[in-house]
Parts: C-alpha cells; sequence; structure tokens
C-alpha cells in the first residue's frame, strides 16, 4: 500500500484533522456501492406484481421476498460493523460486494417464491457488510468541517436509490423478464469493486470489539418472529391463532432478552449504552419512522398504480419519479439548513411535509389525474429528503471516529428494522382492509380461486383474467363484474393503510420536536 492509500493519521484534536486527499473520489465510490444494496431492494418493488402472477406467489410471500432481505441485513450489520473495525472497513466492502453479486445471480433465476426468499437473504448478508462500512468510510476521511456535506450528498444519494430503483425497475421489465431486475446489481458491483480497490484507503478501529454471536442470532430471531406474527395475522390467519402469538410473543421475548445481555455484555453487538442520548434515540426514532413510511406506503402505492390504474411496471416506476426528485433536491439542502436552524426544526419541518402527503393520499381515486400524484409523492419526496441527512448526522456526530462502522451499523439497523416493520404492518393493514372492503363480491368468482383472489387487487384482476379466458362463457361475464369493485375496494383500503402513515409522519413529528437538538449556539 502506498502513502497515498494510506488515510491520514489522527491527532488529538480532530478538528485539525486533514481530510484524506482523494476523499471525494472516496465519496463517489461509496455513494455507487451504497446505490448497489439501495436499488437492489427498490428496484424488486415494481416486479411483486409480475412476481405474483408469473411465480404464483401469495402476498404474504411477496412481503417476505421483501423483508427476508432487510431482517438479515438488519441482523448483521451490527456484526459486519465491528468485522470492518477489526480486519479493515475496505476488505469488508469488498466481500460484502462480491456476496452480494453471487446471491444476486442466483436471485435471477429462482424458479419459486421459496427459492428467491432464501436468495433475497443471502443478498441481505452482502448487503450489510456494505451499507454501514460505506458511512464508516466517508466519517473516516472527511474532517468535521466537510463531514456533514458528504454526509449530505450520501443520504442524497440513498434517497434517490429509494424512489429512482422503481423506474429502474420499470425499464428493465419493459424489455426483460423479472429475473433481470436482480443482474443490474451484479453489473454495478462489478464497477464498484474496481473503484473501491482503485480509491478507497483502508481503516480500521485500533481498539476493536469482540463478535457477539449470541446477540447476532438473537436480534435475528426476534426480528423474524415479530415481523413473522404480523404478516400472518395480516394474511387472515387470525391475530389470536397461536401461530401468530407465538411468533409475535415469542420475538418480542427474545428482543427483550437481546437488549437485556446487551447491556451487560463487554463486546455488545448493539451498544445500548448510545441511546441514553436523547440526540442519538431521537435521530435513530426519526430514521427507523421515517423508513416505516417510505418501505411501507412503496409496498401498496405500487400495487395502486399497477392494479388499480393499470400502469404498465415502466410507467409505475416513471409515476414515482417525484419522489425521487424531492429527496435529491432535499437531501443536501437540509444538511446546510439544520446547520443554520437546528435538526430539530428541519426533520419536524420534514415529518409534517411526509404527514400532509398520505394525507393527500386520501384524494386518489380509480382514476385520479395524473397532476394530483405528481404533487402528492413530490411533497413526500420533499420531507423525506430533508429528514435523512440531519438525523444521519446527528446519529454520527455522537460516535467516536474509531467506532465509525459501529455507529453506521445502528444507523442502519434502525432504517432496515423501520422498512421492514412497515412493509409488514402496512402491509398487513392493506390486506386485512382490502378483504374486509370487498365483502362479498369474491363469491362471483369460482370457489377455487377465491382464497387467492382476496390477497391483492392484482391478484383478484389476474384470477378475473383466467376465469373470463375459461371455457364457461357465463362464468366469465360474472366474474369480469368484479373487477371494478375491486379497485374501489383497493382504493378504500389503500385511504386506511394511507391514515396509519400519516400517523406515524405524526409520531415522529412530535419524537423529534421533543428530543432531537436544536440550532447550536456559538462557542463563546
Amino acid at each position: 500500500m502506498t502513502g497515498t492509500d494510506r488515510a491520514p493519521a489522527a491527532v488529538p484534536l480532530e478538528e485539525e484533522r486533514p481530510g484524506y486527499a482523494r476523499r471525494w473520489w472516496v465519496l463517489a465510490t461509496m455513494t455507487v456501492c451504497m446505490l448497489v444494496v439501495i436499488t437492489g431492494n427498490t428496484i424488486l418493488n415494481v416486479a411483486l406484481p409480475t412476481l405474483q402472477r408469473e411465480l404464483g406467489a401469495t402476498q404474504g410471500e411477496l412481503q417476505w421476498v421483501v423483508d427476508a432481505y432487510i431482517l438479515v441485513f438488519a441482523g448483521l450489520l451490527f456484526s459486519w460493523g465491528v468485522i470492518g473495525d477489526r480486519i479493515g472497513r475496505k476488505k469488508v466492502l469488498l466481500i460484502g460486494m462480491t456476496l452480494f453479486a453471487v446471491a444476486s445471480t442466483f436471485a435471477a433465476f429462482s424458479d419459486s417464491a421459496v427459492e428467491l426468499i432464501l436468495w433475497r437473504a443471502v443478498m441481505g448478508v452482502g448487503g450489510a457488510a456494505v451499507q454501514p462500512t460505506t458511512l464508516a468510510v466517508i466519517t473516516n476521511v472527511f474532517p468535521p468541517g466537510e463531514r456533514a456535506r458528504a454526509i449530505g450528498v450520501w443520504a442524497s444519494a440513498n434517497g434517490i436509490g429509494i424512489a429512482g430503483g422503481p423506474l429502474l425497475g420499470g425499464l428493465v421489465l419493459q424489455h426483460f423478464w423479472w429475473g433481470a431486475v436482480f443482474l443490474i446489481g451484479v453489473v454495478i458491483c462489478a464497477f464498484g469493486v474496481l473503484a473501491v480497490l482503485l480509491v478507497v484507503p483502508e481503516s480500521r478501529d485500533p481498539n476493536p470489539r469482540r463478535l457477539d454471536v449470541p446477540g447476532v442470532l438473537l436480534s435475528i430471531g426476534a426480528l423474524a418472529g415479530v415481523v413473522y406474527g404480523i404478516i400472518r395475522g395480516g394474511s387472515g390467519a387470525g391475530w389470536t391463532t397461536p401461530g401468530v402469538l407465538v411468533p409475535l410473543v415469542g420475538g418480542a421475548v427474545l428482543l427483550g432478552v437481546f437488549v437485556w445481555l446487551q447491556r451487560r455484555s463487554s463486546h455488545p453487538a448493539l451498544d445500548v449504552t448510545l441511546f441514553r442520548n436523547p440526540a442519538f434515540s431521537a435521530a435513530a426514532a426519526a430514521l427507523g419512522l421515517n423508513f416505516f413510511a417510505l418501505q411501507g406506503a412503496t409496498f401498496y402505492l405500487v400495487y395502486y398504480l399497477q392494479g388499480v390504474r393499470g400502469y404498465t411496471a415502466l410507467q409505475s416506476g416513471a409515476a414515482l419519479i417525484p419522489v425521487a426528485v424531492g429527496m435529491a433536491v432535499m437531501g443536501p439542502r437540509s444538511s446546510a439548513l439544520a446547520q443554520r436552524h437546528g435538526p430539530k426544526l428541519v426533520c419536524a419541518a420534514g415529518f409534517v411535509l411526509v404527514g400532509a402527503s398520505f394525507a393527500g393520499v386520501q384524494l386518489f381515486e380509480v382514476a385520479s389525474p395524473l397532476w394530483l400524484l405528481v404533487v402528492v409523492f413530490s411533497v413526500q419526496g420533499l420531507g423525506m429528503g430533508s429528514i435523512f441527512a440531519p438525523a444521519t448526522e446527528s446519529i454520527m456526530s455522537v460516535v467516536p471516529r474509531e467506532k465509525a462502522c459501529a455507529g453506521a451499523a445502528v444507523n442502519n439497523s434502525v432504517r432496515q428494522v423501520g422498512g421492514a416493520l412497515g412493509v409488514a404492518i402496512l402491509g398487513s393493514i392493506l390486506t386485512a382492509a382490502y378483504r374486509a372492503e370487498l365483502g362479498s363480491t369474491l363469491d362471483r368468482l369460482p370457489a377455487g380461486v377465491r382464497r387467492q383472489a382476496g390477497e391483492s387487487i392484482v391478484a383478484t384482476l389476474e384470477s378475473v383474467r383466467r376465469v373470463v379466458a375459461g371455457a364457461d362463457a357465463d362464468a366469465g361475464r360474472v366474474a369480469a363484474a368484479v373487477a371494478q369493485p375491486a379497485r374501489e375496494a383497493f382504493v378504500s383500503a389503500m385511504h386506511t393503510t394511507a391514515l396509519g402513515t400519516a400517523a406515524c409522519a405524526l409520531v415522529a413529528t412530535v419524537v423529534v420536536l421533543r428530543w432531537l437538538p436544536g440550532k447550536r449556539r456559538p462557542a463563546g
């Protein structure tokens, strides 16, 4: 390793520490690496209706296609953070990118929903190595005076990946089969690995912690139990049945044991003492609630766009462009606004906009004008883009530089847990509300297709299509009459679910106003 490849040596006062000479090239590289794991998840959103048709996946399996990645990702973030602090963040980046590319390749050629869920979980292992490490590297190579700006760029690209992934997925699905959405990540991984080898300096914690294997297993088990119970309960299994209560209660118990052990461990997977700092806790809650709204809302809005309005995958991805634009506009600007007015005000304003956007979803109907969608999605993007950078900087400013990987792991884990719960909870609310709104409408369909038809609007319309295409003309005419009531039932169910999302934004507003720091007073 040459002299230019080494991170600058530490000095007693962090403010005097110069930045790494090629830090802006490093930032560009970290952005590419981060976009791999972000788009690897969000690019799948517009493909979900296609997967439901071509793989015969149930609504619950589709939620697991999303959440299997997120849960493993969240559960291993702490471990990869510790490993990065110990063996070097550059090495962990290369390991994660390679594993992500291999798993993506196998996911592309899956023959069933179960096989796809498995490979999505393996993708989560690689993604967990990459995303927190990118933030840790940025924190390490940038001096404090430039760090907020760099994190703002990183957060902005993060938001673009989240909202722009569906557009990319739509473009791919327009010309190729559904598996191709995973192969895009393989190509980007190749460029990312090359860039990491060329410009990223190696860095590590001089006093790394040991890996807490029991803590990792407990965290994954706890989250999986809670999410499984929520998804199964929302699928109509009944919230008081053993199949729902056992995983829910068991997951909650494991979560309590996990926290109890972390408080007493000399090398915890999660340093729970960080949460004693109100600013850290509030910022973590803000990120978690923001991703709860974002991931959960994207899950049901794609079904609205493709199922109710009849958009193609490309058209539905394009309809979400205003969200990406809003995030791109506000991502870097929110850092400057937070320095001027304080993260409390900026994040609170962001959540007010987020809440307003989901209140605006109440105006969506089966044939709402396009301009209404553009306005609501733009407000959503502006609001969410106002939260990422200030909340992230608030978290990372509390964590010492040498523990940057661990701090980044906490930052990313609360986002992923929030996203997983958003898909599970809001997806379950949507499914339950849709079935309730349908009522006896599905009785017009043959008995053999009724249960699966109630899974989602896409499943309903696909069942109608099959019956109409069948030999029985009378049954086909009766089934065709189901389509419009089903669309109206889904819109009503989406209104109910969007109210839950708006309530989440309201709670987040209260949290940041109460505990997030305000404007910093100048020294002296």
